[in-house]
């Protein structure tokens, strides 16, 4: 009697199939393990937010503060960062005639990439960075922002080695999106205040929008600290010089 005739070609299947199936889990696999977590754009509603703090910086104790609500995704706040600021921190801020707090106000709803952008911002504060990577992401907004690219987060990582920030610690943190309640308590200040564009400028009970020039703000600076106890409007400097 003659011997069955092996199934070749059935195993041969069989086996292509097992092959597919592994190869497909295991790219499912590393799409997984490499895919950016989803930033969210709102917490859940009724989670509790911190008090707003925003970022100073300048004298902590000069007694005009400049506020600035801004979106680093808004080409109107690259602007301002690019043109007015550096003259503005070395006329006013720097000077110690006043002191500036950038406060978070991300638009989610025209930019796509600006949330992500204040998370990694946030985390670059965790390490005292916070205005070196303000400043990067301003001067490369255009390679970062939503018409440049869906994943933002391969350009914030080069900022992070650049200025020689521990990467790890930056990347647990912007995965962990911690900071998200803090952004938004700095938004909600801002909304409280009446704003509703970036970026808006607020000092003492003012509010400047669209953002006055840097002269426009040395103007206003000089005319309240005028206005002040001679002891009081020294800046910090001359008055350890008394």
């Amino acid at each position: 009697m003659a011997k069955p005739t092996p199934k070749k070609k059935s195993n041969t299947a069989f086996l292509a199939v097992i092959l597919v199936v592994l190869v497909a889990g295991g790219a499912a696999i590393w799409t997984t393990m490499n895919k950016s977590k989803p930033i969210p754009t709102e917490l859940a509603a009724g989670t509790p937010l911190p008090e707003a703090q925003g970022y100073l910086r300048g004298d902590p104790n000069a007694p005009i503060t400049i506020i600035e609500f801004a979106d680093f995704e808004c080409p109107g706040c690259g602007s301002f960062a690019a043109v007015q600021e550096p003259d503005l921190r070395k006329r006013v801020i720097d000077a110690g005639l006043a002191n500036f707090r950038f406060y978070d106000f991300p638009l989610t709803s025209i930019h796509r990439n600006t949330l992500a952008a204040h998370l990694a911002a946030s985390c670059a504060n965790e390490q005292g960075k916070f205005w070196e990577f303000h400043d990067m992401l301003f001067e490369g907004q255009y390679d970062w922002n939503s018409q440049a690219t869906g994943n933002p987060r391969k350009v914030f990582d080069g900022y992070v080695s650049k200025l020689g920030l521990d990467a790890a610690k930056f990347g647990e943190c912007y995965d962990s999106q911690r900071n998200l309640a803090q952004i938004q308590a700095n938004a909600a200040a801002g909304s409280e205040r009446g704003v509703n564009s970036t970026p808006t400028i607020i000092i003492g009970n003012k509010v400047y929008s669209p953002a006055p020039t840097a002269d426009q703000l040395k103007a206003i600076v000089d005319s309240m600290r005028a206005a002040l106890p001679a002891a009081v409007a020294a800046p910090a400097g001359d008055a350890a010089k008394k």
